[in-house]
Order: structure tokens, then sequence, then C-alpha cells
């Protein structure tokens, strides 16, 4: 049963250490498996690791994960080849689709080698939850602020823009971000941008965002927009509902 309408889970957060393991799922992903609206079965999910270059010790923790919560976790690796001819339908049997952090810019690139974009738009389309964490929160927007190229962040606006806004990331923990988007804002290279603090997730149902969540206790989401007639952003912080 796929979500209700098309899903997007956008966050800053999703893992924590797990106590006889490397990893478990932490409350954001629980959300976005709920989500998905399964009943009666062991919840499909996608792990995307393109961000971090596919590495193998990632996906072993991440499926120790998902063998802990009870979900059947899967891998989209594109390192060194895509685990199917049919990405389509791979993509379109999951019901949740997770995005790993890591380099957002280099994540862009190889998905347009393999045309993923119009795979995750089809899956979207037909209610797989589409989530992630960092470059997995950015890369369904039309972009944000990345750590791609160097240390001095730097905007990317190629996203696949299943989301036509703009992306903030880490806005409590990474002291060059809230300035960065800032200065995007104001500058028109971003429009109206979502932002969140570590922990922190942006529900959006279609295009619109239905609510901000947070899986720990003071974790923020923001939305920062431009004032034309002074040419400046200004920022609000949003209602955010503790998981």
């Amino acid at each position: 049963m796929p979500a209700e309408q098309p899903t997007i889970l956008a966050t800053s957060g999703g893992y924590r250490p797990g106590h006889r393991s490397a990893l478990e799922f932490g409350k954001l992903i629980h959300f976005a498996l709920d989500l998905s609206g399964v009943e009666g079965r062991r919840p499909r999910f996608l792990h995307v690791g393109t961000a971090g270059g596919d590495q193998r010790a990632t996906n072993a923790n991440v499926a120790e994960a998902g063998a802990i919560a009870g979900v059947d976790v899967s891998f989209l690796n594109l390192f060194t080849m895509p685990p199917t001819d049919d990405l389509e339908s791979y993509v379109l049997s999951q019901d949740v689709v997770w995005v790993g952090g890591g380099s957002v810019a280099n994540l862009l690139a190889v998905w347009d080698v393999h045309g993923l974009g119009p795979v995750f738009r089809t899956a979207w389309e037909a209610g797989v939850v589409l989530s992630g964490v960092s470059a997995g929160s950015i890369c369904w927007h039309l972009g944000g602020t990345t750590d791609s190229f160097g240390p001095d962040l730097r905007v990317v606006t190629n996203g696949l823009a299943l989301l036509p806004y703009g992306n903030g990331v880490h806005y409590d923990s990474e002291e060059q971000r809230r300035p960065k988007v800032h200065e995007a804002v104001a500058a028109g290279v971003l429009p109206k941008t979502y932002c969140t603090d570590d922990g922190a997730g942006l529900l959006y149902r279609g295009t619109e965002l239905v609510e901000a969540v947070a899986e720990r206790q003071g974790s923020g989401a923001y939305v920062v927009v431009r004032d034309d007639s002074s040419a400046t952003a200004q920022e609000e912080k949003l209602d955010t509902r503790l998981l």
C-alpha cells in the first residue's frame, strides 16, 4: 500500500548509535516507514548510498539496523554498476527510499548519468516515500548549501527539484550553514528555503510543507525568504512536533 499522496521527508537525522550494533533506525526513519502506510508485512526500505560512494561497510551497518527494526533492506549501489537494468521497477518495488549523506554534488552527477531523476519522480508520484539525510535531503529540492567542493560552503542549484525550494541542513551544528543560506536567499540564488537542525525533518505532501518534526528535544526547523524591499533574507522558526 503506497503513501496516500506524493510524500517526501527531508531530514538532518535518522540514524542513532545502536545498543549492540553500530547503527539503529531513529525516530525519523521510523516516521518515514509509518508514512508509507505498510500493514501486514515487513516494510521494504531502499538505502541509496551514492553520496558516500556506496561503501559496503555502511551497507552492512544499515542492513543490521534494518534487521533489528524488522524491515527488509535493499541497496541501490551504483558503484561499480547498478543492481539491475530496470531501475524503475526496482525503486517502485520499495516502500521507502532513504538517501544517505555525503557529497550532494557527486550524487546528482552520478544519478544524472544513470537517469535516476525521472525514476525517483515516478516513484514519488506512485506513493513511494522519498526520504534521507543531509545530501539525501537537499537532493529532492531545487538546491542548497553544501561542502561537496571543500570546507567553504558553496550552493548547488541542480537538485531534482521535486520540491521547488532551497534546503538547508545541519543548521545548528555547522557555523557556515545559516549565513550561507541567508546570503544565497538574499541574492536570489536560492528561492524560499526550508532548513533543519540536526535531528529535525520536513514533511512534504506533494510540493507543500505540511509539518516539521524532530526526533530529539530542541531540534528546530526554519523558513528563509527574501524581502525584496530590502534585498535581505528573513528567517522564521517553524512549529516543530516532537516524534
